[in-house]
């Protein structure tokens, strides 16, 4: 059954704040909360309302103080309104401060270019010091605050805003590797090109073309790389090698995220043909669903399964922009 990762969050949190007296939740009115639902720790749940930079500087001075404040907003206010105040109060501090950022990549869609996060992770990613993971369903969203409640310096979780399908049930026996923040997780082992993703339908949609690639006589590797700070890059290196070249797969402009992350990490050390599969250069000229936009923009199973082809053929590419 499908799920919403932000939803599964808000209740691994007040679980966590049953469990840690230290823990706070700072709301910016995202409107996903019911402080009774947190039991007797509602008193450390505090809606500052609309007001990002007071919401960043109030859980960097409660982290300054010992507390493990979980900060709660949309991910395009997160990384470009707050974005000063997370880089000078919190990172630059290297406080512990946790960013639960909602509606990631294209998920609001509906509400035009002006509520899309499409530069969240090249941001977060640039900052020293800060975790940054994307979680692929809701049980990932869960894992990820487990494993993130004592991490070291900030985290940034991206999170979507509707149901997805849960990844087990698109990964073929025996099932996905475990779950664990830092470690990229292997979908699919093979030797003839290699597909990397991160997001919930980024991931599908790289499952769908190694399907599609399958019956094409060609076995595809598909590793979800959902952390992209600190970045796994020795699987990198291995998923790319001996392979006809990398695609890369995420809800996010093709510059400067997950496919500048590979890119940098393969220019280093192992230097392959890269296709990033991506938001191109533009803004979205319409509102519109979800996966309404995934697919007027390309971000599907059927352009990864292209873009692979075109590797294992050596031809050009004419998605890339």
């Amino acid at each position: 059954m499908s799920v919403s990762a932000r939803e599964a969050y808000r209740d691994a949190l007040a679980e966590l704040m049953a469990a840690d007296e230290r823990v706070w939740c700072l709301d910016g009115d995202t409107g996903l909360f019911d402080a009774d639902a947190f039991g007797p720790a509602k008193d450390r749940y505090v809606n500052l309302g609309i007001a990002e930079h007071n919401l960043i500087g109030t859980a960097a001075g409660m982290a300054a103080s010992g507390l493990l404040p979980y900060v709660n907003t949309m991910a395009a206010f997160a990384a470009t309104r707050a974005l000063e105040a997370v880089k000078v109060d919190v990172a630059y501090n290297a406080l512990p401060v946790r960013i639960a950022a909602t509606h990631g990549g294209l998920a609001a869609g509906h509400l035009g270019p002006t509520h899309h996060a499409l530069e969240d992770l090249a941001v977060m990613r640039a900052l020293p010091g800060c975790t940054v993971v994307v979680p692929a369903d809701a049980d990932q969203a869960v894992r990820a605050v487990r494993q993130t409640a004592d991490h070291p310096g900030p985290v940034y979780l991206r999170l979507g805003r509707g149901p997805t399908p849960p990844l087990a049930s698109a990964v073929p026996e025996p099932g996905p590797e475990p779950f664990t923040v830092g470690r990229a997780q292997w979908l699919r082992r093979g030797p003839d090109v290699a597909i990397v993703a991160c997001g919930p339908y980024p991931v599908l949609a790289a499952l769908e073309a190694a399907e599609v690639l399958a019956n094409l006589g060609a076995t595809a590797a598909v590793l979800n790389l959902h952390t992209l700070a600190p970045l796994d890059a020795d699987a990198v290196v291995e998923a790319a090698h001996g392979t006809a070249g990398v695609v890369t797969v995420e809800e996010h402009w093709r510059t400067g995220g997950l496919g500048g992350a590979v890119a940098e990490v393969l220019g280093e050390r192992a230097p392959a043909r890269i296709r990033r599969v991506g938001m191109p250069a533009t803004f979205a000229e319409v509102a519109g669903g979800q996966r309404d936009l995934l697919e007027r923009y390309g971000i599907t199973g059927a352009a990864v399964a292209a873009a692979a082809r075109e590797l294992m053929e050596g031809t050009a590419w004419e998605g890339e922009t």
